[in-house]
């Protein structure tokens, strides 16, 4: 296991290499190059305005180098060692240099500063979301596979197709249409994370002289509730399904039986048994967790107005933002091969017979 583990963590290298060789590449090669959308906005300038605005662009990020040089110095800025610029301008090799994002183009400001505004967004939209809807598919998933035929399995089946078959963008069209509108139930806010006012409660509900004060925890709660709820149901649904499908495949193993003749009782077939082997599928699927804890869901954060990182990594596209969108794929990529990596893990410990030795 120990060597399975040391050569996928020395393969990791390559493959990041290659993810953000590929995307340069295609920033690179789009019409106007990299720099052509920082210009955008300057239209307005003098000639001589718009040359000073280049040549900074140039002189700062590089971009008049050939794309080969502008990558190996991106590179090298990320690298946690690599070559520094000394006092006289001279450049030394370091193993201490630590690791530089860069600038955003469109923000002025370092791309470290930036992740670290949007990622706890997204962070806490995933981290409620997730557990909420793994528990709640491998439940009903459960439920349908020992009551097959049944009118909770047919009714369920039924529900998560359903559900499966509304697209993200109407849903959260629908739920802030009814629940937020004014014109209807109005239960829950329209936007963002939390409201304005609640930066000042304090963080605990409780009753005061002027009555409830529903502090920051619950406004924070209150304001995740529409926004959960659209991130879960499609996930939840498909989830459920593969549940259901992983259960019944293997309650009538023949492992199952054995230990049905053995005198088990069916509760602990099920749970012993049965259920950790249909893991399996399940951690197949949460190996793409890891990264999706921060790449965030573009529609549901344009829709509930919530500035998270799906919707970063589209305006960092938009504007041909290389160091960002080159930060985002990095860490993408690197929380897609780690997610991976624990999969496999997880495999051994969910059966046995899984070994890398």
């Amino acid at each position: 296991m120990l060597t399975y583990l040391l050569r996928r963590l020395l393969l990791m290298v390559p493959t990041l290499l290659g993810i953000t060789v590929v995307v340069f590449a295609v920033m690179a090669a789009s019409p106007g190059g990299i720099s052509a959308q920082t210009l955008v906005g300057g239209m307005d300038m003098k000639p001589q305005e718009k040359q000073a605005l280049l040549d900074y662009y140039n002189k700062r990020y590089g971009l008049d180098q050939p794309a080969p040089l502008q990558y190996l110095r991106w590179l090298n800025n990320v690298s946690p060692i690599g070559f520094v610029d000394d006092e006289q301008g001279h450049k030394s090799f370091s193993l201490t240099k630590g690791m530089d994002l860069g600038t955003s183009f469109q923000y002025g400001r370092p791309v470290a500063d930036i992740l670290a505004e949007r990622i706890p967004i997204t962070l806490l939209l995933n981290l409620v979301t997730i557990p909420f809807t793994y528990a709640l598919a491998i439940w009903i998933g459960m439920k349908s596979a020992t009551e097959r035929g049944g009118a909770f399995d047919i009714g369920a089946s039924l529900s998560m197709l359903a559900l499966w078959s509304i697209p993200t963008m109407l849903a959260g069209v629908l739920l802030l249409g009814f629940f937020a509108n004014i014109q209807y139930f109005q239960w829950f806010p329209t936007a963002g994370l939390s409201a304005r006012e609640a930066l000042d409660m304090p963080f605990l509900p409780h009753w005061n002289d002027s009555g409830f004060v529903r502090g920051f925890l619950l406004d924070r709660i209150w304001h995740l509730v529409l926004p959960v709820i659209c991130l879960s149901y499609g996930g939840f649904a498909a989830l459920a399904k593969l549940t259901r499908t992983s259960i019944l495949e293997n309650l009538h193993a023949d492992y199952a039986r054995t230990a049905r003749a053995k005198g088990l009782a069916e509760r602990d077939v099920l749970w012993t048994h049965v259920f950790r082997n249909s893991l399996l599928p399940l951690i197949t699927v949460s190996a793409g967790l890891l990264p999706s804890l921060l790449a965030g869901s573009l529609i549901v954060e344009n829709i509930f107005s919530i500035n998270g990182m799906g919707q970063l990594a589209v305006e960092a596209v938009k504007g041909r933002d290389r160091e960002l969108v080159l930060s985002i794929t990095w860490i993408s990529g690197f929380l897609t091969l780690v997610g991976y990596l624990i999969a496999d893990f997880c495999y051994t410990l969910a059966d046995p017979r899984v070994s890398y030795d």
